[in-house]
């Protein structure tokens, strides 16, 4: 099987001046949030034309999204700590680092994607769709050891531990802890992944 890791080190959708175009978003977009992000600043900060940047992303959402999506692809590593438990917290203290790191900028993705059916395509395919896979391949790695059946997984199980976490990082006051994380592995998901499917 490939490594999702080696996959997404070999592939990037953007030439190396797009990825520090993009690379100089992120960062404007930690300091000063999305409303106060503008192209300028970016064209400024990365010595290039508005006009640069207006060509590869046609508005200001897009390249917020692509900005996102870029950062968190840049750290997809899955986890091989050798069983499922020590992958699964040691996925989740990922999630958690890079949501703690990209909460603003979620919480700014997740409200223009309501707004434009594009982004959320692009939201769908490039950043859900890659988590996933990462998911799928922790549990194959159980499955391969014998851990568990492939039977006991279900759709639900995709989204449940990065997509719990990412909802913890966006609400005021209730950033998830590894207290958090261990809970979410051992009370939900190792039950229900290991519990008889006859």
């Amino acid at each position: 099987m490939t490594r999702i890791a080696d996959r997404a080190a070999d592939f990037s959708p953007w030439s190396p001046r797009e990825t520090e175009l993009l690379a100089v978003t992120l960062r404007l977009l930690q300091q000063h949030g999305c409303d106060g992000l503008t192209v300028d600043a970016v064209a400024a900060a990365a010595r290039a034309s508005k006009a640069t940047v207006y060509r590869r992303w046609p508005s200001k959402a897009e390249l917020v999204l692509a900005a996102f999506i870029e950062g968190i692809r840049q750290v997809v590593v899955p986890p091989d700590v050798g069983t499922l438990r020590g992958d699964l917290l040691k996925l989740g203290e990922l999630v958690c680092q890079q949501a703690r790191t990209h909460a603003s900028t979620i919480r700014a993705v997740l409200v223009e994607v309501s707004r434009n059916p594009a982004l959320n395509d692009a939201l769908q395919h490039q950043f859900l769709e890659q988590r996933k896979a990462l998911i799928q391949h922790i549990l194959q790695q159980a499955i391969d050891r014998g851990e568990i059946a492939g039977a006991a997984i279900s759709d639900e199980l995709w989204d449940l531990l990065p997509g719990y976490l990412i909802f913890r990082s966006i609400m005021p006051g209730r950033p998830p802890t590894g207290r958090t994380v261990q809970a979410l592995v051992d009370d939900v998901i190792i039950p229900n992944l290991t519990r008889p499917t006859g």
